[in-house]
C-alpha cells in the first residue's frame, strides 16, 4: 500500500472526499496532496514522502470497514498516523480524579497547571474528537466526583483530569480557568468536541476565561 514515493509516476485523482477522509486520520505533521496516479503524503517530521495508489485513496471514502482499517494500520506503521488508544475505564478515571485532586491540594492549582506539559502531551490525531466519547468521559468524571467524599465536586480536579485523559488518548482539548466578579469566584473546565467538563456555567453563572491551555502546559 504505502511506498517510498517516486515523484514521476502519478496521474490526477479527483476524489476530494477520500482526501478529506485521509487528512482526518493523518498526524498533524503530515500533509496529503493530490498527485498524478494517487496521492503524496509529506511527512515533515521525518522529512520523507510516501505515495498511495488511486484504489487505496478511494477506499478511505467508499471502502469497507475492513479495507479502511487495513489502510489506517498501514499509516500507523509508517508513522503517518497515531493509533487512538482505547477509552479509559471507569476505574482508571476514578484513580486519575482522586490522584489529581490530592496533587492540587498538596502542590497548589498553579503548580499542577505547570506540570501539564509532562502529563498531557499535545494531541496527536488530526481528526476531531467524538462528542459521544467526550460525553461518556464527562458522565464518568462527574459521577466519580459526586460519589467521592474526597473530591466532592471539585471543578479543578474534574477539569484537569478530563484534560489529561483526553490528551493522553490523542484528542484535542482545551483547559480554561475563568473568573466571576460578583460574588468573586474561580472556576475551571475543559472543552472538547463542543462539550465542557464540568459545565462552563454551573448553575447558570457565567465565568470569563482568564487562562486557556491549548497545548501541553502552554
Amino acid at each position: 500500500m504505502l511506498r517510498q514515493a517516486d515523484l514521476g509516476g502519478f496521474a490526477v485523482a479527483d476524489d476530494v472526499d477520500a482526501l478529506v477522509a485521509m487528512t482526518r486520520i493523518l498526524s498533524p505533521h503530515c500533509r496529503v496532496t493530490r498527485m498524478a496516479g494517487g496521492a503524496l503524503i509529506a511527512d515533515w517530521k521525518r522529512t520523507r514522502f510516501l505515495g498511495m495508489a488511486p484504489a487505496d485513496i478511494q477506499k478511505f471514502a467508499g471502502g469497507s470497514s475492513e479495507e479502511r482499517a487495513e489502510l489506517v494500520t498501514g499509516l500507523i506503521r509508517a508513522g503517518c498516523a497515531t493509533a487512538r488508544r482505547k477509552e479509559h475505564s471507569d476505574v482508571e478515571v476514578g484513580l486519575w480524579l482522586r490522584g489529581v485532586h490530592l496533587l492540587i491540594r498538596t502542590m497548589g492549582f498553579g503548580r499542577v497547571l505547570r506540570l501539564l506539559s509532562l502529563a498531557a502531551p499535545d494531541y496527536a490525531r488530526a481528526d476531531p474528537p467524538s462528542a459521544e466519547v467526550v460525553a461518556r468521559l464527562k458522565r464518568t468524571v462527574q459521577s466519580h466526583s459526586r460519589r467521592s467524599w474526597l473530591v466532592n465536586d471539585d471543578c479543578k480536579a474534574e477539569a484537569v483530569t478530563a484534560f489529561v485523559l483526553l490528551r493522553r488518548s490523542g484528542l484535542k482539548a482545551v483547559l480554561h480557568v475563568g473568573v466571576r466578579e460578583h460574588p468573586f469566584a474561580l472556576h475551571a473546565w475543559t472543552s472538547s468536541a463542543g462539550l465542557c467538563i464540568p459545565d462552563a456555567d454551573p448553575c447558570g453563572h457565567v465565568f470569563t476565561p482568564v487562562l486557556s491551555i491549548n497545548g501541553g502546559g502552554q
